[in-house]
């Protein structure tokens, strides 16, 4: 049985988790709404504060929705309470970000600067303090709709593996080339 799709998932104060008839799962909580579909042959029991999802058999395709399931609607559930949150560094000289509500604009060392829209369900705020690099903060209840932005952000200018210049997730370790080769 998957591991992950056992474990029971806690409803915090305040947060409201329904089930429809085509098994569209609704959360509400403080931090707004969402909705996620699941498979027709997965099943949500409430009991109280707490959230079991179930599978009707033990063949390989329920097998492999049981775990998904309840990681989505985990996400569903803190989503709506914390949310989350990714965070953007840029590397490399005259690189630079800025933004006017959700249009931020991005100096990454082409010819033009680019001008990227986000969604107006993310909160974004950048940060360029002198002797550090340029950050980029995404906030939002959705999680692979913060995942999806910060990946597009990522694209625009994937850090090299030379001298490490790019835009980069806050943590993430670069392997770098050793380049040419000194003269004989």
């Amino acid at each position: 049985m998957s591991r992950i799709g056992k474990k029971l998932i806690e409803l915090p104060a305040g947060v409201t988790l329904t089930v429809d008839a085509a098994n569209v799962v609704t959360v509400k909580g403080p931090k707004g709404q969402l909705k996620q579909s699941i498979d027709r042959d997965i099943t949500l029991s409430i009991e109280g504060s707490t959230v079991e999802v179930k599978r009707p058999t033990d063949q390989i395709r329920h097998r492999a929705l049981h775990g998904l399931s309840r990681a989505l609607v985990n996400n569903l559930v803190v989503g709506v309470t914390t949310g989350f949150k990714k965070e953007l560094e840029l590397v490399g000289v005259g690189y630079k970000a800025s933004n006017q509500g959700n249009i931020l604009d991005l100096s990454l060392g082409y010819s033009h600067n680019i001008v990227f829209e986000i969604p107006s369900e993310l909160k974004i705020h950048t940060t360029q303090e002198k002797g550090d690099n340029p950050r980029i903060f995404l906030e939002g209840s959705d999680k692979q709709l913060v995942g999806q932005v910060a990946a597009k952000i990522r694209g625009l200018r994937k850090p090299e593996p030379y001298k490490g210049k790019g835009v980069k997730y806050k943590g993430e370790y670069i392997r770098r080339k050793a380049g040419k080769a000194a003269g004989k």
